[in-house]
């Protein structure tokens, strides 16, 4: 005879829970001995030991889900027991799959040396009715078993799969629990089985503020227990903190205000209202007592309770929490869970959401005995509210900071401007989340949190919000940590908002930016959009002193070139500056850099080899450093030359010839320049202009420079000489080398046919390296090199117009009638479009709709169709002026080149 409360226990499961009704034709049995069954559940459940291990739990799974439920209906069982049940079965269940899977590979051995951890509910031992398990898997590689020749990182994988297999795999006998090992360090990237001590390491050094709250629950439930232990123990100090400073109760309070983020809906009350994430729910009423206890554990041992209701009996007689709150909190904590069990008993299913459906609501309602879905409400409601006032007291806004739910962060967004708010909350979710490293600590994120608001504002101002974001993602993306960063950007608000422009507009910009950081702070002096310095400036800008080291003077270069590399950039982007005038400040910073690492590198070098007497090295700029007219991405064509005999000797502890010294020397020079240090990148080199080119030796002498140019060199060796201009030295030695270089370009020179010569090398060029795209205003015909070589070649035949700066050439060649006047304003033009281009987009691609305007802006068009027709028409002069060269016959050049 069935007793009346188990019986209407049984008629409320068979009328309103598919899932409990089933279990009741299936395990009728049970019925007959109910009374027993319910008082000693986990021996009634017990399967036939011949039974495999995967096999027996379920079959007690089954079982003990319907005993819990029917305690459960028939108030026999408290809301504490009902959960302690399921969570014990848990451990058990858990526990024989360690033991059967460590058995299974290895039969002789002891089942040691692998733990799990319990963590969230099964941690506190208030598991949901079909709730999944969150453990972590540790072993320890000393003791694990494994077989022959099996590295014990393998093995532990091995074993953690099947552990994984035998508790979720579905099968004709249902399931065990699901298993989620998501809670482990960095899950993204480790396998799911950790060892110990990298474990604690991770939570010593870099675990994120949410696992705190996790571990306040955290207990061994399974496996080796005293390995679990030992792993608790070490990392009591990473949970409780004696002392709490103002960073620690910044990261606790972003913990509370995560809790509304990632469920907008579900937080109304009524049919749909989410039990576990809502407002006034139960992970509210959970976050209010642990919050509660991370502030005040670390000093109060009897604070550290794992069970939601313990925790907040403790907070009360504390005093740390009124005890009216904390009596109203553990009343509303027991309903919400009770009828969260309800929903879950409907068909087994992690389900935390009331149901929509009226008819599905009416059988929550009728599992719990309410009379229907209305009086089921309003049972709840006033738990609801009081528990969402208590937590909202808690989690007070902080003025001026961003609204964390989904929701309302959207809603922000799109009142500041952002077109498209839910891609931009999902790239701030992401930095909340702390998915990058260098977010991952409390201060991190505290920083992140002081500068969204400010950042967001000027994001919002820029042209292209969208690509701002996403390449300052990609930028903290590549950061080992955006602490000092995050603080700069809070503290400078108007470098927030050339940042944003910067990342908009400049792909060149932000990838300089990702790689290091720290150019940013460059932009901090207002002076930073003025023109760079003259080459003597900026020469003692970079000098170090002399009892520094060799390596410290290549950081400090690097450091300071690539932060006024950065800043010119920078001044293009925000319309501060020409682009002809930031041109113009590229090449004198490269000249500079040159100087003070050609000095370094020389007296480095000395310091083995001495001196050569009566000798110097001098550098020789050619292309567009020549011409000192570089834009961001140009290398430098340089050539070395030396003075004095070729056949002296230096004067050093370990003397070298002239030509190998000097040859030493350039490539010390070279490599100066170009190979990475820790302080980053500087410049490309390109020595390839040299006598005799790749072939010759790195560094020639005046006198065979000299000799090559009269003698051998190439009518493209003679055009590059047009834009040489010697960068190192002392003044007799630029002096004498410029000396040389004009009586070459004046016809001290072999006869060549020029417009012949310069006609094939343009079509070579043409086939070897095409346009990169429909902007190259360098490479596509009409383009820069079309313009350079009609210049050059007029330079030469002419004999006039010689200067290295191709603006002044131009002038001069118009003025003598040698050129059409509108190539000066042509290569104006295109310069502009080159550097500009080179910064946003330097796939010459058309950039973004939003950088058109900028671009317009910077070399002097009304909008971008203007941009367009100018370059059309600007090409269509160049090719006209090109064009004319290439009709021009050998003996045009005149009878004096030919006397050359």
């Amino acid at each position: 005879m069935i007793a009346p409360d188990l019986q209407g226990a049984i008629d409320r499961a068979e009328a309103h829970s598919p899932f409990l009704s089933g279990l009741l034709r299936r395990e009728s049995a049970l019925l007959d001995r109910l009374d027993s069954a319910l008082d000693d559940p986990l021996a009634a459940i017990a399967a036939g030991p011949d039974a495999p291990t995967a096999t027996r739990l379920r079959v007690e799974r089954r079982r003990l889900a319907l005993l819990t439920a029917l305690g459960d209906l028939s108030g026999r069982y408290s809301f504490e027991r009902t959960t302690r049940l399921l969570s014990d079965f848990a451990d058990d269940a858990l526990d024989r799959a360690i033991r059967a899977a460590i058995a299974e590979r290895t039969p002789d051995a002891e089942p040691v040396g692998m733990t799990a951890v319990a963590l969230g509910k099964q941690g506190s031992r208030e598991l949901n009715y079909s709730s999944d398990i969150d453990p972590i898997l540790l072993y320890d590689p000393q003791r694990l078993p494994t077989r022959e020749r099996e590295a014990p990182e393998d093995a532990a994988n091995r074993i953690a799969r099947r552990v994984l297999e035998l508790l979720q795999t579905l099968d004709g006998d249902g399931y065990v629990l699901r298993v989620d090992l998501r809670l482990r360090p960095q899950p993204e990237a480790t396998p799911i089985a950790l060892p110990v001590n990298a474990a604690i390491a991770h939570y010593e050094s870099q675990a994120l503020p949410w696992e705190r709250t996790a571990f306040i629950r955290a207990r061994t439930a399974a496996g080796d227990r005293a390995l679990g232990d030992y792993f608790l123990d070490a990392i009591q100090g990473f949970i409780w903190r004696r002392s709490l400073d103002f960073g620690a109760i910044g990261e606790i309070m972003a913990i509370t205000k995560r809790i509304r983020d990632h469920y907008a809906q579900g937080q109304a009350f009524g049919p749909g209202y989410d039990l576990k994430r809502g407002r006034g729910g139960i992970r509210e009423i959970e976050f209010f007592a642990q919050v509660h206890q991370l502030i005040h554990g670390g000093r109060d041992p009897e604070l550290r309770a794992p069970a939601t209701l313990d925790a907040l009996a403790a907070l009360g007689t504390a005093g740390w929490i009124g005890a009216d709150a904390a009596s109203a909190l553990a009343d509303a904590y027991r309903l919400l869970r009770t009828i969260e069990h309800r929903v879950q008993m409907l068909d087994d299913r992690q389900e935390h959401a009331l149901p929509q459906d009226a008819e599905r609501l009416a059988d929550v309602a009728g599992l719990h005995g309410c009379g229907d879905a209305d009086a089921l409400l309003d049972l709840l409601r006033p738990h609801v509210e009081r528990a969402g006032r208590e937590y909202d007291a808690l989690d007070e806004e902080e003025g001026g900071g961003l609204p964390r739910d989904a929701t309302g962060l959207e809603h922000a967004l799109r009142d500041k401007g952002f077109a498209d708010s839910k891609d931009a909350v999902r790239l701030i979710g992401k930095w909340r989340a702390a998915t990058y490293p260098a977010l991952r600590s409390s201060t991190a994120q505290s920083a992140l949190e002081g500068v969204l608001p400010a950042l967001v504002d000027a994001m919002a101002q820029a042209a292209d919000p969208r690509a701002a974001l996403l390449r300052f993602d990609a930028v903290v993306a590549g950061l080992p940590s955006a602490i000092n960063f995050l603080r700069l950007l809070e503290a400078e608000p108007a470098l927030a908002k050339l940042l944003s422009t910067i990342l908009c507009h400049a792909p060149t910009l932000a990838a300089m930016l990702g790689r290091r950081v720290e150019l940013l702070d460059g932009l901090i002096d207002a002076s930073a959009l003025d023109p760079v310095g003259d080459v003597e400036t900026l020469i003692a800008a970079m000098a170090v002193p002399p009892d520094r080291d060799y390596q410290d003077v290549l950081d400090h270069v690097r450091r300071f070139t690539n932060e006024q590399r950065f800043a010119l950039g920078a001044q293009i982007v925000s319309g501060a500056s020409d682009p002809l005038s930031v041109s113009a400040g590229y090449a004198r910073l490269a000249e500079a850099a040159i100087g003070v690492l050609a000095d370094a590198s020389t007296a480095e070098f000395a310091q083995r080899h001495g001196h050569v007497p009566g000798s110097e090295l001098l550098i020789l700029a050619l292309g567009r450093l020549g011409g000192a007219a570089l834009t961001h991405a140009s290398d430098l064509d340089l050539i070395y030359v030396f003075t004095g005999d070729h056949r002296a000797e230096s004067d050093g502890d370990k003397p070298l010839g002239a030509v190998t010294y000097y040859n030493r020397l350039a490539q010390r020079i070279t490599a100066a320049l170009s190979v990475p240090t820790a302080a980053g990148p500087l410049y490309e080199v390109d020595t390839r202009l040299r006598p005799s080119g790749a072939q010759g030796p790195l560094s020639v002498s005046l006198d065979g420079f000299a000799a090559y140019q009269r003698d051998e060199a190439w009518t493209w060796e003679h055009m590059a000489l047009t834009r040489a201009r010697p960068v190192y030295g002392s003044a007799a030695g630029r002096q004498a080398l410029g000396g040389i270089i004009q009586a070459v370009l004046d016809g001290g020179r072999t006869p060549r046919d020029i417009a012949g010569d310069a006609v094939r090398m343009r079509r070579d060029m043409a086939l070897h390296k095409p346009p990169l795209g429909p902007l190259d205003a360098k490479l596509l015909d009409g383009g820069l090199v079309d313009l350079e070589f009609a210049v050059h070649v007029r330079q030469l035949i002419h004999r006039q117009g010689f200067d290295p700066h191709l603006g002044r050439a131009i002038e001069a060649l118009v003025a003598a009638d040698l050129l059409p006047a509108e190539m000066l304003p042509a290569y104006d033009f295109l310069t502009r479009l080159l550097v500009v281009l080179r910064l946003v987009a330097p796939d010459a691609q058309p950039p973004a709709p939003a950088t058109r305007g900028l671009v317009a802006d910077a070399v002097g068009a009304a909008d971008w169709d203007a941009v367009l027709e100018t370059f059309e028409r600007t090409r269509q002069q160049v090719r006209a002026c090109w064009q004319a060269v290439e009709n021009m016959r050998t003996e045009d050049e005149g009878d004096g080149d030919r006397r050359g």
